[in-house]
Order: structure tokens, then C-alpha cells, then sequence
């Protein structure tokens, strides 16, 4: 198996340092990246450096703030600075949010795209460039079952975010193509347990209307949501598979890795319905003449 070097952006906790660690363990250099590893993330940088010595393996650290275009060219810049190339990104840091719709402020939307969807753009314009000129590479980019499974209430803001993201991995994976670099999107379900995605969601600021919804007819609904999704997941429900399919995903030969890999305990229907979507997309592309960008290019 050929080693990569990985870049991995939300890797403080949950799925991304589960997948760097992972990554790191089956010999591929990887950079969990996060954002203040001077600050609040400082003691996770030690306990990484730690781990990565205990362990002996290639796991460091670096400074990258999705949110900022400064910070993820210099993250980028500093990746290449130390390994000289960078083959595979995995597009992991997002936040959710939970709450009814119309109590989120606009200013809340937009940093859900910001950190979920704008955040992939940022790392993107920074890596890219290095990857096309290395004629070869690897986007894999953490989704989300709700952008096209069941999509309970009140995480709207986060679903449309996701859905937003999917949609631009999907135009990303035809225009990279023909420059030599895979896309592969990942779609878990709903973990409740094991990452810190339900503990650490955010509410809406505009608490007045959402306790309107919480005393009206509403009342409960919130709470059953929560119930239900974590009743669906089997016990035996584990996150960290969606790091093992990183690893399985990463080590295919060029050419072979798949678009899409389901990690979802619950079978919500994303992969029906995205099944039947993929589909389509691929005989569209075959009907305007343009079945060639399907599939990835090898240029060196």
C-alpha cells in the first residue's frame, strides 16, 4: 500500500480524530488540523503529540480555522512546507445545530454554511493548486444520511448546510477529474453516541420564538426527535466505523475508490435515494457527451 499524506480539517474530536488516528495507524502521514491549538485546543495538540510517540506513528498536529481564508492557506502552506506534497484531504470539521427553523437568526445560518460548506471552499482554494500540479490526489468529504435519508425537525439549519456541501462535492468530483484527483463522499447516519455532534449542537438565538414552539402546539415534539433518532440506532452503533471506511477507502488503488460509502447503523434511505440520484447524474453526464469526467484521469 502507497502512504499519503493526509490533511485533516475538524480533527480535535469526534470523526476527524478518530479518522486521523486511524489513518495514522495504518501508516499514512496525517495533520490533524484544528483551530486555536494555542488556545483551547492546546491540550489536545499535547495529548495527540503523545499518542503519535506511544504509538509510532506519523500523527501531527497544525493550526487551520476552516473559517478563515488566512489560516487555511497557511495550514495548507504548512503541511507542504513539512511533507512536500499532500495527497489526500478529508473534509470533516462542521457543527451542528439543533432547534426550530424560524428561531435561528440569519446570522446563525450563515455560519452554519460558513464552517460547513464555505469552510470545504477555503481548504479547497488553498490545497487544490498543489494537487493539480501533482497530477493526482483525493477529496473525501464527510456528509450527512439527512441530505437525502429522513430528515426529523429542527435541524434545519444543519441539513441544509450539509445538503449544500454534498451538492459541491458532487460539481468538485466532474470538474477534478480529468486533473487526476478522486472524490469520495462519506455518508454517516446519526450517531447519537461516541462523537460529540448532539452533546456540543448549538441553539437558536432567538430563544423568545423557540419557546414558543416548546410551550405550543410543538410542545415535546423536540425531545421525541432526539428519543427516536437515538432509539433507531442499533446498540452496537460504533462512529469510529466511519474512520475504518476512511482507511479502507484511502488504500484502494487509483481509479477504484468508490463515490459514495454509506456508514448508517439506522438505514435511514440515503442510500436509496442517493443511489437513484447518482444514477441519474451519471446519465446525464453520458447524454451531453461528457461521460469521460466520470471517472478520474491519472495525468502522471
Amino acid at each position: 500500500m502507497s502512504t499519503h499524506v493526509v490533511l485533516v480539517t475538524g480533527a480535535s474530536s469526534g470523526f476527524g480524530l478518530m479518522t486521523a488516528k486511524a489513518l495514522a495507524q495504518a501508516g499514512h502521514t496525517v495533520y490533524a488540523t484544528m483551530r486555536e491549538t494555542a488556545g483551547k485546543n492546546a491540550p489536545r495538540v499535547v495529548e495527540i503529540a503523545a499518542w503519535a510517540k506511544a504509538e509510532g506513528v506519523a500523527l501531527r498536529t497544525a493550526e487551520l480555522d476552516v473559517q478563515s481564508d488566512s489560516s487555511a492557506e497557511a495550514g495548507v502552506a504548512c503541511v507542504l512546507k513539512d511533507a512536500g506534497r499532500l495527497d489526500t484531504i478529508v473534509h470533516n470539521a462542521g457543527h451542528m445545530v439543533f432547534g426550530p427553523a424560524e428561531a435561528f437568526t440569519p446570522e446563525q445560518f450563515m455560519q452554519q454554511y460558513d464552517v460547513n460548506v464555505l469552510g470545504t471552499q477555503r481548504v479547497n482554494r488553498a490545497a487544490l493548486p498543489q494537487m493539480r500540479r501533482q497530477g493526482k490526489g483525493l477529496l473525501i468529504w464527510i456528509g450527512s444520511s439527512s441530505t437525502r435519508g429522513g430528515t426529523p425537525p429542527f435541524l434545519a439549519p444543519y441539513f441544509a448546510a450539509k445538503a449544500a456541501m454534498d451538492a459541491l462535492a458532487v460539481s468538485y468530483s466532474t470538474e477534478l477529474a480529468l486533473w487526476g484527483i478522486e472524490t469520495t463522499i462519506m455518508v454517516p447516519g446519526a450517531f447519537t453516541k461516541g462523537t460529540n455532534h448532539f452533546a456540543h449542537s448549538g441553539k437558536p438565538a432567538d430563544t423568545t420564538r423557540a419557546a414558543e414552539y416548546e410551550s405550543g402546539p410543538y410542545a415535546g415534539i423536540a425531545d421525541k426527535a432526539l428519543k427516536g433518532l437515538a432509539e433507531m440506532e442499533p446498540a452496537n452503533a460504533d462512529p469510529a466505523e466511519v474512520a475504518r471506511q476512511i482507511v479502507q477507502v484511502v488504500g484502494l488503488p487509483f481509479g477504484k475508490r468508490p463515490f459514495r460509502v454509506h456508514v448508517d447503523p439506522s438505514q435511514d434511505g440515503a442510500e436509496c435515494v442517493n443511489g437513484v440520484a447518482d444514477r441519474m447524474r451519471r446519465e446525464l453526464y453520458r447524454n451531453v457527451g461528457l461521460e469521460t469526467l466520470l471517472k478520474p484521469r491519472q495525468s502522471v
